[in-house]
């Protein structure tokens, strides 16, 4: 949890921090996550979800494509401490769930804020779609502008 809480601390991701930070890591649609352990010391993490009911990116690609949503798998918890940034964890962290989504014939789809500009650069720069920026309603009062992508087929 330390290197989330750093996460957090640096670039204000989650933007709410969770009141219970494994289950936000573990959630019950969860498929498969890992982690990046250079040196023996926890870098970054990601997971691999199935859609759940908040999520609009599946519904997205799922209208674009003309198939379900449950062929569809949500790339989700992608973060890199600060501190090793700059040495392709996060692009190997992400290579790693697309792999094992097509390994499921799921499509990988993803969301993140729209103000979280270097992920949606990172995205991007891997060749993910932005699919639409939609605004959220996450609680009575939080709306959030959220951006959308796919893996390009």
């Amino acid at each position: 949890m330390r290197v989330l809480a750093e996460v957090h601390e640096h670039d204000g991701y989650p933007v709410n921090w969770p009141d219970f930070p494994v289950a936000w890591l573990t959630p019950p649609s969860l498929i498969a996550s890992w982690v990046a352990e250079p040196d023996n010391r926890v870098a970054g993490h990601i997971g691999l979800s199935q859609s759940d009911a908040g999520d609009v990116a599946p519904g997205l690609w799922s209208a674009r494509a003309g198939v379900s949503i449950d062929a569809t798998a949500v790339v989700n918890r992608l973060f890199v401490a600060p501190w090793a940034r700059g040495h392709g964890i996060g692009a190997l962290l992400m290579a790693q769930a697309v792999t094992e989504a097509q390994n499921r014939s799921l499509h990988p789809v993803l969301d993140v804020v729209a103000s979280d500009t270097a992920a949606a650069v990172l995205y991007e720069r891997l060749g993910r779609q932005l699919l639409a920026t939609v605004e959220q309603q996450w609680s009575p009062g939080q709306k959030v502008a959220v951006r959308c992508y796919a893996a390009t087929i």
